[in-house]
């Protein structure tokens, strides 16, 4: 059987980076070479699996006890964020970790700081991934796929142990949103299901943010610099204007729990004409779209200083919060925090500070929390993942498993 850490590393060297600029399903080809591959090996391993048009994999285990038990599904995605490059990963492995700062080494001087990431500390005597510095590492969500995978290759290789009907997922795109939009939640068969996509071991979250994304376009007046004066509007200044009316204190650098944010992703323009992109999230609905109105009125504020048309805004919504979905099914969690428990894992439910697929899969009717996957640092080059985590995730999975067969 292949060891959970090798699997990990044979899906982080393919690159699966979504693209946010496609209109395609999946938003990148390359995304499918890991996706045919998760189909394959699952069918190799005897697991009934297809991959559809729209790049999803999904695999079912059949029953193999006589009564009644939910049908429960574990889904991960397989592209990484487009915040960082995915090509040509390069892992380090740190084996007992001693707690010291780790030198990344595809970059010169570059080091994994415990001053400035104290967690890391939490898994001395661990064997620790890391980055070369160079890409992002893709435990987002590789670890989430590989702990699914190494769970199942434990049921099929283990026919003693008991189970109801098990449903495998495996989606693309959900870096960009678009990770379920045409995900067939009743195709799939799961009464109840669980998203591997959390960071530090223990985590459990079952609500997450109001999401939207916001693009402001400015639209400038170029005129020959020398003769400018009292003619040119400068739409990169104005751009600069505008991101000053939101809220300082609302920048995610500035916000912890429950507080929402504006978040400024992107900034590209000219003199005559600059285009700006913002996320905005909130866990509270109705803050949520107060946030949406407080940008309408700095866009309408623009077009009083200047003129009208100077600034427009397109905001589309993303995802909610699917507390209000998972709460009535309140079973889903406990269940969850007493599998953590068997694994030796202390629970620690919380909201969450970003999204999954998870959360509009249970508006679709499928409840389904998110549980740790493991890693730290997601989206960029301080990446990090202990295996012993991951570990935990499987066991996790299989206790989840375990707890709905009896």
């Amino acid at each position: 059987m292949e060891a959970l850490l090798d699997r990990f590393l044979r899906y982080v060297a393919i690159d699966t980076q979504s693209d946010e600029e496609s209109e395609t399903q999946p938003s990148a080809a390359k995304e499918l070479d890991l996706l045919r591959l998760l189909r394959d090996e699952l069918l190799a391993m005897g697991v009934k699996a297809e991959l559809d048009e729209y790049g999803y994999v999904m695999g079912t285990i059949p029953s193999n006890i006589a009564k009644d038990a939910p049908a429960i599904g574990f889904i991960a995605h397989v592209d990484t964020a487009p915040d960082a490059s995915g090509k040509d990963v390069k892992p380090q492995i740190i084996e007992n970790y001693d707690g010291s700062d780790i030198e990344l080494k595809g970059v010169p001087g570059l080091l994994l700081k415990t001053e400035d990431f104290p967690e890391i500390l939490a898994h001395k005597g661990e064997t620790i991934i890391t980055t070369d510095g160079t890409t992002l590492l893709g435990a987002d969500d590789k670890a989430g796929v590989a702990e699914i995978m190494d769970a199942v290759q434990y049921i099929m290789s283990h026919p003693e142990f008991k189970h109801g009907e098990i449903k495998i997922g495996f989606t693309p795109d959900e870096e960009i949103g678009r990770g379920v939009v045409k995900f067939d939640v009743k195709k799939f068969g799961a009464d109840y299901a669980y998203t591997m996509d959390g960071g530090e071991v223990g985590e459990l979250e079952f609500e997450n943010f109001n999401a939207a994304s916001a693009v402001v376009k400015i639209q400038g007046r170029n005129v020959h610099p020398g003769y400018a004066k009292g003619k040119m509007l400068n739409s990169i200044h104005i751009a600069q204007e505008f991101d000053a009316l939101l809220p300082a204190s609302q920048r995610p650098e500035c916000t912890e729990g429950y507080e929402g944010f504006f978040h400024l992703i992107g900034f590209k323009g000219s003199v005559e004409e600059t285009t700006i992109t913002y996320i905005i999230r909130d866990h509270d609905r109705a803050k949520f779209e107060e946030k949406k109105a407080v940008l309408q009125d700095c866009v309408d504020f623009i077009n009083r200083r200047y003129v009208p048309g100077t600034a427009t805004a397109t905001v589309k919504d993303q995802y909610y919060n699917m507390r209000a979905e998972v709460e009535p099914h309140y079973h889903v969690v406990e269940k969850a925090m007493k599998a953590m428990e068997m694994a030796g894992v202390k629970p620690k439910v919380q909201p969450i500070r970003g999204g999954t697929d998870g959360a509009n899969l249970s508006f679709k009717g499928l409840p389904c929390p998110n549980i740790f996957a493991g890693g730290l640092n997601f989206h960029g080059k301080m990446e990090w993942v202990p295996v012993e985590s991951m570990q935990k995730a499987s066991a996790v999975i299989l206790n989840i498993i375990s707890l709905y067969a009896e």
